[in-house]
C-alpha cells in the first residue's frame, strides 16, 4: 500500500502500484528527451520542464487541483512542490523515489 510521509514540509508519495497517483495532476518536470528516455513517464502525465516552463503553469494552473510533481529521482519534484506551495498551491504532493523507483517496481510507463 502506497503512503504520504511529510519530509522537510512537503507531501511525498511513496508509490507501491500504478494506482496510487490516481485522483492526482501528474506533472512531470524533467527534461523532454528524459520523458520520452529510457525510464519513461507516467501515463496521463503532463510535461511541464523545471524552469521557465513551470513558472508559466503556476501562472495559470487551478490552485485547488491535487498535484503530484515527478521527476527522475525526486529531487527537481521536491522543488517543484516547494515552488508550488510557495505559489499558493495546497495540495501539492512530491514522487518519493521518481521514475527510478516507479521502473524498480516494474510499474507501467508509457516511452
Amino acid at each position: 500500500m502506497s503512503k504520504i510521509e511529510v519530509v522537510n514540509g512537503v507531501n511525498n508519495l511513496f508509490v507501491s502500484e500504478e494506482g496510487s497517483v490516481r485522483g492526482y495532476h501528474v506533472i512531470d518536470v524533467r527534461g523532454p528527451d528524459e520523458f520520452v528516455g529510457d525510464l519513461g513517464h507516467i501515463k496521463g502525465a503532463k510535461l511541464v520542464t523545471l524552469g521557465p516552463e513551470l513558472h508559466q503553469f503556476f501562472e495559470t494552473a487551478s490552485k485547488d487541483e491535487n498535484y503530484l510533481f515527478v521527476c527522475r529521482s525526486g529531487g527537481r519534484s521536491t522543488q517543484a512542490s516547494l515552488m508550488a506551495k510557495a505559489k499558493g498551491f495546497s495540495q501539492v504532493t512530491n514522487m518519493a523515489g521518481g521514475m527510478l523507483h516507479w521502473n524498480e517496481l516494474a510499474l507501467k510507463a508509457d516511452h
